[in-house]
């Protein structure tokens, strides 16, 4: 996947790395001097451009055409949306995702300025606060495709009935998929061999529709 990374701060940078590291093409748009100076140590310098991700000029000679997701992480809101607005408006880029500064801004982050996902740490943390005391085992941790689908969070009491119990041997919604269960200090990677165990947290990919049954199937 080709992927254009607006902002080479902390987040771009280590988003970056962990893009490369799986096999995508990144390329990182960043204005700053000091900022860029240092992602030209730490990056393929061919892929780093010291430019202003707002400028739609810059955005075509950095590769915004061919690009498959553009990732909107600079400190400021403003420019977020502006290059997420360029991305899909102007370029028609499949998917933008877009990051939430100052949490008051967030319901600016819609479709009508180009981004696809609006992520807020803030909106996060409160989300799993509010989930955490209203559903107990079953935290969403965000919303995708339009809020058809959700990353959720399942934590694995004891009195589980899928304790011990082979992920192929649980009948799991065909819309849900379990991505990672994380056990203490590890994280796991699933298979169908794969046995859950108590105090497991499962991160899985399922639709809205299907949380409770997956919870339900859980034993949860």
């Amino acid at each position: 996947m080709n992927v254009l990374i607006v902002g080479g701060g902390k987040v771009g940078s280590y988003l970056a790395q962990s893009l490369i590291a799986d096999g995508h093409k990144v390329s990182v748009i960043e204005k700053n001097p000091t900022t860029y100076a240092k992602l030209q140590k730490e990056l393929d310098p061919d892929f780093i451009f010291k430019a202003d991700g707002c400028d739609p000029l810059k955005l075509e000679e950095s590769g915004v055409r061919n690009t498959d997701l553009v990732v909107a992480v600079t400190g400021d809101d403003e420019d977020n949306l502006v290059v997420s607005q360029l991305a899909k408006n102007s370029y028609k880029v499949p998917l933008v995702i877009a990051r939430v500064n100052n949490p008051r801004n967030q319901w600016l982050f819609d479709r009508q300025w180009g981004v696809d996902v609006a992520v807020s740490a803030v909106h996060i943390i409160a989300k799993v606060i509010q989930e955490e005391a209203s559903l107990g085992d079953i935290v969403t941790l965000l919303k995708l495709k339009k809020g058809e689908m959700s990353i959720i969070e399942m934590s694995m009491p004891s009195t589980a009935k899928s304790i011990n119990k082979m992920i192929k041997d649980i009948n799991v919604p065909s819309d849900s998929v379990l991505v990672a269960i994380v056990r203490g200090e590890q994280t796991i990677i699933p298979s169908g061999d794969t046995r859950i165990e108590s105090n497991d947290k499962i991160l899985a990919l399922t639709s809205v529709a299907s949380e409770r049954a997956l919870k339900n199937c859980l034993g949860i």
